[in-house]
C-alpha cells in the first residue's frame, strides 16, 4: 500500500526544492515515489498546483503517435496526428492517477497566503534518511494516511 504524506512549508520555493529533493531521493533508491505535487496560494489568494507528472502532455504525445499511425492507414497522417494529439491531451487531462486532484485543491485552499504544501505518495522509503533530508525545510505534517502511531513518530522525528 502507498503512503500519502502532506507536508506544510513556508513558501512555494521551499516546496519546489522539496519536490526536487524527493526526485533526488528517488534516484538514490531511498524513496519510491508514485506521485508528487505541491500547492500554494499566490499573492492574489488563488491556489496554484504543480504536479510532477503531466498526464496532458503524455496523453498528447501518445495520441499523436497513434493518430499518425492510424492516419497513415487512411493516407492522411497530418490529420491523424492532430486528431490523435487533441484526443490524447483531453484523455490525459481527464485522467486522475496518483494523488487525488480534489485532495490537493482542498488542502491548497486551506493554506495561508504564501504558504505551501507538498504531497508525496510513496510505495516505500528509507524513513530515517528521508526525514534527515527533509528536516532543513522545517516541514509540518498536515495530513497522512499513516496509522496514528506512525504519524506521531513522523511528527516527532521532523521536529527533533
Amino acid at each position: 500500500m502507498s503512503n500519502l504524506v502532506v507536508l506544510g512549508l513556508d513558501d512555494h520555493e521551499d516546496a519546489e526544492r522539496v519536490m526536487d529533493l524527493a526526485g533526488d531521493l528517488a534516484k538514490q533508491h531511498l524513496l519510491e515515489l508514485e506521485d508528487c505535487a505541491y500547492a500554494y496560494k499566490d499573492d492574489n489568494g488563488k491556489v496554484r498546483i504543480h504536479q510532477a507528472i503531466s498526464l496532458t502532455g503524455a496523453g498528447a504525445a501518445s495520441g499523436a503517435l497513434w493518430g499518425t499511425l492510424i492516419g497513415m492507414l487512411f493516407l492522411v497522417p497530418v490529420a491523424g496526428l492532430a486528431i490523435g494529439a487533441a484526443t490524447g491531451a483531453i484523455g490525459g487531462k481527464l485522467a486522475d492517477v496518483g494523488i487525488n486532484d480534489d485532495t490537493i485543491k482542498q488542502i491548497g485552499s486551506q493554506l495561508e497566503q504564501g504558504r505551501a504544501a507538498v504531497f508525496l505518495l510513496a510505495r516505500s522509503a528509507t524513513v530515517d534518511k528521508v526525514i534527515d533530508a527533509l528536516k532543513p525545510y522545517n516541514p509540518t505534517v498536515i495530513q497522512t494516511n499513516l496509522t496514528k502511531d506512525r504519524e506521531e513518530e513522523l511528527v516527532q522525528a521532523l521536529q527533533a
